[in-house]
């Protein structure tokens, strides 16, 4: 039953914004003798409702039947047209709540789709659709995207967060190390139902890891020679705390941006570090030193090794040769000693004459004028004696006694001439 007849039946009028509610009739004389009208002031209930009802079939392409039939056609007429505005209504709005379970999923990322509350399936990228609230919501998480966790300083090395960054050695010495961590995720399900805040589990996973791998390593080796190794350690454990915690992460890199001592002890620490260096250097000059020195040594002994068996060698030689030569000697004098004394005085003889300046004299023809140039022979001599001395020293000499068989028993030194040893064996031969 439409509203107005309702209000005709009962014989009301309803006025929101009048404060006399429900006044009678006295009410409604007492306002015609003040001089206003009885429908003057803010709208029915009734007609907005009309209003609402004629605009509504107007959209729709209905009539109103306006030939002023029977209060009861009124009446049908209205009540249908509402019953239909509240179907349009109705279906409009079961097409806009299934239409706001579409969703779109962009190139990178997966949508986590949850029933009442628990995950149910993930979706891939492109357009997807879910049941609408409350039965179903939609969580999008970007698994393309390399994030990044800084500990020990905050946008730039400058901005240096003491707390994190201040870290204990095992020789327990306090370094200051600023790193970045970046990540990316494997698990999208596990990265938002495992954890409440899992940005701040991954800073505070970093921070553990990197003090305890410090914590057992010296302060030179952090410093210097250990920094890729400590870095690669850390991304080793927090990849294992990471999976235990179930977080769906996957440390991708590790990067030490600062590694230094305490900025109060930074100008003692340099004076350490000079000092160090200096020893390094004072110790590799002493090496290079003793590098160069005990090879030149070992050399120069090596060498009067060598010399000193060379020379006992030919000492050896000469002697084992002398010997021989005084047998075989020995032995052809004993076969024709005339022959062999004669023969030994001729070769000396040579030797001798070849070897000094000779002066010719005649004795027969009686000439006891003799003219000897006594310059030319002191220069000559002066000259044989330089080359001698620039030559080297001679052999021992070898002391021949010939038998004073009416020849002069004569001293000679002897040097070892393979000429005259040949020529001896030559005329032997003959």
């Amino acid at each position: 039953m439409p509203f107005s007849s309702l209000k005709k039946r009962i014989g009301l009028k309803l006025n929101l914004n009048d404060p006399r509610w429900g006044s009678d009739k006295k009410d409604g004389n007492k306002q015609a003798q003040e001089g206003k009208k009885p429908g003057e002031g803010p709208p029915d209930l009734d007609q907005l409702w009309r209003d609402f009802n004629q605009r509504l079939n107007g959209l729709f392409g209905q009539k109103r039947n306006n030939n002023g039939g029977g209060g009861g056609g009124s009446n049908g007429g209205d009540m249908r047209g509402a019953g239909f505005t509240i179907g349009a209504v109705g279906a409009i709005a079961a097409l806009v709540w299934l239409a706001s379970g579409a969703f779109i999923v962009q190139e990178g990322q997966t949508g986590v789709v949850f029933t009442f509350g628990k995950v149910s399936h993930v979706t891939p990228a492109g357009l997807n659709w879910r049941w609408p609230y409350p039965f179903q919501s939609d969580v999008t998480v970007n698994v393309s995207q390399v994030r990044t966790v800084e500990v020990g300083y905050r946008n730039n090395v400058k901005n240096k967060q003491a707390r994190e960054s201040l870290m204990l050695t095992d020789d327990e010495n306090i370094i200051d190390i600023q790193f970045a961590v970046q990540y990316t995720l494997k698990n999208p399900v596990a990265w938002i139902t495992s954890n409440t805040n899992p940005e701040e589990t991954v800073m505070q996973v970093a921070e553990t890891s990197i003090r305890e791998i410090v914590g057992k390593s010296k302060m030179d080796f952090v410093l210097y020679e250990g920094r890729e190794k400590v870095a690669y350690e850390t991304q080793q454990l927090m990849q294992q705390i990471l999976d235990r915690y179930a977080s769906g992460a996957q440390i991708t890199n590790v990067t030490m941006q600062g590694v230094q001592p305490p900025e109060q002890v930074q100008a003692a620490f340099d004076d350490a570090v000079k000092a160090g260096q200096d020893r390094e250097r004072l110790k590799n000059e002493g090496q290079a030193y003793a590098n160069k020195v005990i090879p030149e040594s070992r050399g120069a002994a090596s060498r009067l090794t060598q010399d000193a068996e060379a020379y006992r060698s030919q000492v050896v030689e000469n002697a084992e040769g002398n010997a021989a030569r005084f047998k075989s000697v020995q032995a052809e004098y004993a076969k024709a000693p005339g022959v062999t004394r004669d023969r030994m005085y001729l070769d000396t003889m040579q030797q001798i004459f070849t070897s000094t300046s000779k002066v010719m004299i005649d004795s027969r023809a009686g000439n006891n004028l003799l003219y000897l140039p006594l310059d030319k022979l002191i220069a000559q001599a002066a000259a044989s004696d330089a080359a001698a001395k620039a030559n080297a020293a001679p052999p021992p000499p070898t002391a021949v006694m010939l038998p004073s068989d009416g020849l002069p028993s004569v001293e000679v030194s002897r040097p070892r001439d393979s000429r005259t040893r040949e020529s001896s064996r030559d005329r032997e031969s003959r």
